[in-house]
């Protein structure tokens, strides 16, 4: 059986959590994260979530996405409650649909809320926002939220961006090791 599963809808299992990201490097934050979402959610389950068309992200083409797949796939074989898969829905409010939770930082909450990705509209965002399954929302540096689960304060600067400009102590070790990243 492959370490991910490519569907559109989650599987129908109780308590699981879509994680939705680009993982471009996938971090040491992205780790915890996860976990304290579990944690606190009590989850069976945390998919992340790897949109083959990413809103934002149409530019990363190195690694490929394929890659980036790989990569997840070997960290997600070191916990027996982390899954990866791939989906073509781009907006976080399509990705999180059949999960009870969604997790992400406040960056993309704020995406998460910003008409723009609705054409514009604000009903349709408040419709979107509707349809969301409850939220775990994790504060990041630089970005003003209230977070629903908390996170080391140590990890809340931890970002990709960081881990690819270099530092590599950042990366989840399966992206470390793997070269991609520099």
């Amino acid at each position: 059986m492959s370490p991910f599963s490519e569907r559109a809808e989650a599987r129908d299992r109780a308590r699981a959590g879509a994680f939705p990201g680009t993982f471009n490097p996938p971090t040491v934050a992205h780790l915890a994260i996860a976990e304290a979402a579990r944690a606190a959610h009590d989850l069976e389950r945390i998919d992340l979530v790897l949109s083959r068309a990413p809103i934002g992200k149409e530019h990363v083409v190195v690694p490929t996405f394929e890659d980036r797949l790989t990569v997840l796939a070997r960290i997600a074989e070191r916990f027996d409650w982390l899954e990866v898969v791939v989906t073509g829905h781009r907006l976080i409010v399509d990705i999180a649909s059949g999960y009870d939770l969604v997790i992400m930082g406040a960056d993309k909450w704020q995406q998460v809320n910003d008409p723009q990705f609705y054409d514009g509209s604000p009903q349709r965002r408040d419709a979107a926002l509707r349809r969301l399954p409850a939220v775990a929302l994790f504060e990041r540096e630089g970005f003003d939220v209230e977070a629903t689960v908390e996170l080391d304060p140590a990890l809340r600067g931890v970002s990709s961006t960081l881990a690819r400009e270099g530092a590599h102590h950042l990366m989840a070790p399966e992206a470390r090791t793997s070269g991609l990243w520099g």
